[in-house]
């Protein structure tokens, strides 16, 4: 097969195909039993810092899974080391910035390099995969949004409530600037470094936009994911933007002219697909949660949502949000084996 025929890369381009592709957000991690065995005697960032290890746990779901692409596996926050950030994984508590981003001074420090220099074994790792993978599926590549990765930076790690960040984003507006602008020339920078590597589509996980009013979206953070997806366009490979929570803005992502918006599950599909509009293809939208659930259960719902995509060409099918750890892998084994077998032409 060749790359461009690929069942999954044909959704996002909307053109027909013979099952609805299939791939889920964390699909590598910490549900699996074999990722746990290599987190016995590895961190995150051992894991990401060694290629063979991070291509080994790219495609431990595509040997266990009837899904139609890989993601490589890699974190959102890799690229912030080479830009100056002291960045550790703390247990139960998620990733800690030791030195975060709060002032004019911080953001002059922070530093903007090639993913040659940067990033080199995430890239290698996507090359080790690509080759793999060449003539079975696509690999997708990623990279946190650029509000997204500056909530982490300026809030020192996780947050509910970006007090400091929207602090800075109210604030001092030119400093909010001179931050995002160098996020989103990183990210930018960083993604077409993955598509030299041999990613064959890339999605920007703008996670947390949904903490944001549809007007502060446009206003302080549209524009520098706009120049994001303007700088991958010209490889003509297909991009799609993801963030929780953001029902409110999905008719603005349209407008970014991504191939693909995700969509959580707090919203339906089809009326997610009416805001993004019938020019773009949708991804989603199961809630993680329900892979826990009662089997019957399950398929109800995974039967609903393609009822609400009612077989139009465009959809991918994926979770609302990531895997959550402890899901059982026969239900996910089961949610991807379903749509193939309810979709199948």
């Amino acid at each position: 097969m060749t790359q461009h025929d690929y069942r999954f890369l044909r959704a996002c381009r909307r053109e027909p195909v013979d099952k609805t592709p299939v791939w889920f957000m964390r699909q590598a991690g910490r549900y699996m039993p074999e990722y746990r065995a290599i987190r016995t005697n590895n961190t995150l960032l051992d894991i990401c810092a060694q290629p063979e290890l991070a291509a080994e746990v790219t495609l431990q779901p595509v040997n266990a899974l009837d899904i139609d692409a890989a993601i490589i596996f890699a974190d959102i926050l890799l690229p912030l080391v080479p830009m100056g950030i002291q960045l550790r994984f703390a247990k139960g508590e998620g990733p800690v910035i030791d030195n975060p981003v709060r002032t004019a001074a911080d953001v002059d420090a922070l530093k903007v390099l090639d993913p040659e220099e940067a990033t080199p074994t995430t890239l290698e790792a996507i090359s080790i995969v690509s080759r793999e993978l060449e003539g079975k599926m696509p690999l997708i590549g990623f990279a946190g949004g650029p509000f997204t990765v500056a909530s982490y930076m300026i809030e020192g790690g996780s947050s509910r409530n970006y007090l400091h960040m929207k602090g800075l984003m109210y604030g001092e507006p030119e400093v909010w600037d001179r931050l995002m602008t160098k996020l989103s020339d990183m990210t930018a920078r960083y993604l077409l470094g993955q598509i030299r590597a041999g990613a064959a589509a890339v999605q920007i996980f703008d996670s947390w936009a949904g903490a944001l009013s549809p007007h502060d979206y446009r206003q302080r953070v549209m524009p520098y994911v706009q120049q994001i997806v303007d700088a991958i366009k010209p490889t003509g490979v297909p991009t799609i933007v993801f963030g929780t929570s953001t029902a409110g803005l999905l008719s603005t992502y349209s407008e970014l002219g991504t191939d693909v918006v995700g969509a959580d599950w707090r919203i339906d599909l089809d009326t997610a697909w009416d805001l993004i509009g019938p020019d773009r293809a949708i991804q989603g939208n199961l809630d993680p949660a329900l892979l826990f659930g009662p089997r019957e259960e399950l398929d109800q719902q995974v039967q609903r949502i393609l009822g609400e995509a009612s077989g139009r060409p465009g959809h991918i099918f994926n979770l609302g949000h990531g895997i959550l750890p402890e899901t059982p892998v026969d239900n996910v084994r089961f949610v991807a084996e379903r749509v193939h077998e309810l979709t199948a032409k």
